[in-house]
């Protein structure tokens, strides 16, 4: 055996993984199943310092997205890929946002501070954010009190509000009952301290404490705002995933820009 034409094989292999990894990894999501208290969980963890993470409520021509699908096709005519997408707080019938919604630092709904029925006003709700400042990026979540007191709104880019508020400073929402009965497909969204952005969504029906206790516990996450039940859905190709269903209203994805090909 020819060991130097060997050794230069191994090596040349060595070097095609390297890059496969570090090119691959730039255009997919880091996502992977979990459980959690015996339920299953898909979850995804974003840099948002390094990954463009944006909201999608209507195209150019003022009309919903309503699927993963149509966001997808409308990036790829501007040369950007969806890795990653998440239904993204409640709405009403015809798409619109329940409460606060920013999208490209334009604030088309107003944040919602009023009492009124059903999750979202199960109080403290909250804010989840994307800021730009100084050439930085990062994200946030917040209880709406505390957003609306703290976060500086000309840094704000996008924000959807829904609730209610998961986990607020390493606690439980104080309403959640552990052995509660009310059982849904339930996801979510948290921010880790180093700022790290983690969503999650439950593969079966699971109560709103086990569902906290899930970003709480396991995720790391001391700030966790929920976003949806029963509709949750998750765009996931890297998993060879794309969840389909009912329209949606306001959408969360992570985008880059697709590769150029190099004409032969």
């Amino acid at each position: 055996m020819d060991r130097p034409l060997t050794c230069i094989r191994i090596q040349i292999f060595l070097i095609i993984i390297f890059l496969l990894a570090i090119f691959g990894s730039a255009h997919a999501a880091n996502c992977s199943a979990t459980t959690h208290e015996g339920d299953d969980y898909t979850v995804c963890v974003i840099n948002p310092a390094n990954e463009h993470v944006r909201l999608f409520l209507n195209d150019e021509s003022g009309k919903p997205f309503r699927h993963f699908s149509t966001v997808e096709r409308t990036l790829k005519l501007k040369s950007e890929t969806l890795i990653m997408a998440m239904n993204g707080g409640m709405y009403h019938r015809d798409q619109s946002p329940v409460g606060l919604y920013v999208e490209n630092g334009a604030e088309l709904q107003q944040l919602s501070t009023r009492p009124g029925p059903g999750n979202f006003h199960m109080l403290p709700n909250g804010v989840f954010y994307i800021w730009h400042a100084g050439g930085k990026a990062g994200a946030g979540v917040l209880s709406t009190d505390e957003y609306q007191r703290a976060v500086n709104k000309d840094t704000i880019t996008h924000a959807t509000q829904s609730g209610p508020m998961l986990v607020i400073n390493n606690e439980l929402h104080s309403r959640f009952i552990q052995d509660s009965d009310s059982l849904k497909r339930r996801n979510g969204v948290g921010i880790r301290a180093d700022g790290t952005v983690v969503f999650a969504i439950s593969e079966g029906a699971v109560n709103f404490y086990n569902f906290a206790t899930l970003f709480r516990d396991k995720l790391k996450t001391p700030q966790a705002l929920y976003l949806d039940g029963t509709i949750s859905r998750l765009f996931a190709p890297s998993l060879g995933r794309h969840d389909y269903g009912a329209a949606m209203g306001p959408i969360i994805g992570v985008v880059v820009k697709t590769p150029q090909r190099r004409a032969k």
